[in-house]
């Protein structure tokens, strides 16, 4: 190694422990006002990290939007609220044109932008909008633009979704299909706080809480933000990682080499899709942690909330109440028993 590649590299670790710090004050950010569930904080910035969108799911009261809030308050990028009701339109998500006349008479279409252009998107209650208003999002997720009146326009940059669910009301609700599901990298299931976590919640909202803007302060920049996008792309997985990953990809479909409980209880495993998704976010959870390479703690960490969403139970798992995530782990201890390295 020559001197200008011994700076280069020394440059890089500097770099990265000022992201990494950067990304330790931001999670103390959002602890100011979002109390406890230490592991549904780090899963959203692991999504954030490796360029994803994310499924929260848990039940009223828990602080979803409180959460999201925070996040783009600690990052001060642009953040937008959309509640998602059975009348929302494509065009309240994405834009409208309006026919509007000049100070000369003259009338032309201006282009109004919707919600979605901004770099945080809370979409609110999605399940309780119609499957047409819920693909507006399709292409937004998987490309960064939408597609208005034959124009195609880009999304601001950094662009990240946060879609939320009730799983206890079902009435006047629209399921997403498969397709929408896949699109999210991880299904974050927030769960209801401890004693303890609830006592600090209880005792820091004794009083009318101030707004969460006036409490958290940016810890990082946007370029921040789209510096460690890409280094947890170029974060180098080994080819035996990767086929630890394809393993357990192929071990959640039945008509695959799986295990028994999947298939007796799945009727459709995970795409390659999911796959991607336990890379991308192995690499965000080994660089927040000061490693420059994936080890098999990182996919393990990954497989549950990346394939959880993924699995289509058949009838028998529906019926006898299988957990998903149960079948998901049992994929991946599956899979790392027949891996060509071990």
């Amino acid at each position: 190694m020559d001197a200008r590649d011994s700076h280069d590299v020394k440059a890089l670790e500097r770099e990265l422990e000022e992201l990494l710090a950067g990304h330790r004050r931001l999670t103390a950010e959002i602890a100011k006002v979002f109390r406890g569930h230490e592991s549904t904080v780090e899963q959203l910035l692991l999504c954030l990290y490796a360029g994803g969108h994310v499924l929260l799911e848990g039940v009223p009261g828990l602080g979803k939007t409180t959460l999201v809030r925070a996040l783009a308050a600690a990052l001060a990028l642009g953040f937008r609220r959309i509640q998602f009701t059975p009348d929302l339109m494509p065009g309240d998500i994405l834009g409208l044109r309006l026919l509007e006349e000049d100070a000369a008479g003259k009338k032309h279409f201006t282009f109004q932008r919707g919600p979605v252009f901004a770099n945080v998107v809370l979409a609110d209650e999605i399940n309780r909008a119609s499957p047409r208003t819920q693909s507006a999002l399709l292409e937004a997720m998987a490309e960064a633009r939408v597609t208005l009146f034959g124009e195609s326009q880009a999304l601001d940059d950094p662009f990240f979704l946060v879609a939320t669910e009730n799983p206890i009301e079902m009435e006047g609700t629209y399921p997403l299909p498969e397709a929408q599901l896949d699109r999210f990298l991880y299904k974050v299931v927030l769960g209801l706080p401890t004693l303890e976590e609830t006592v600090a919640v209880l005792a820091a909202t004794a009083e009318r809480p101030p707004a969460v803007e006036s409490v958290v302060q940016p810890a990082l920049s946007r370029d921040q933000v789209r510096r460690l996008r890409e280094l947890t792309r170029r974060t180098p997985t080994s080819s035996d990682m990767v086929e630890l990953a394809a393993r357990v990809v192929l071990a959640t479909q039945p008509a695959g080499d799986a295990p028994e409980d999947v298939k007796r209880y799945v009727r459709h495993g995970s795409s390659p899709r999911g796959g991607q998704a336990l890379l991308w976010t192995a690499k965000a959870r080994a660089l927040v942690r000061g490693r420059l390479h994936v080890g098999v703690e990182d996919l393990e960490a990954a497989c549950a909330p990346a394939l959880r969403h993924r699995l289509i139970l058949g009838y028998e798992g529906e019926a006898a109440g299988v957990s998903v995530d149960a079948l998901a782990r049992a994929a991946f201890e599956h899979a790392k028993a027949r891996v060509s390295w071990r």
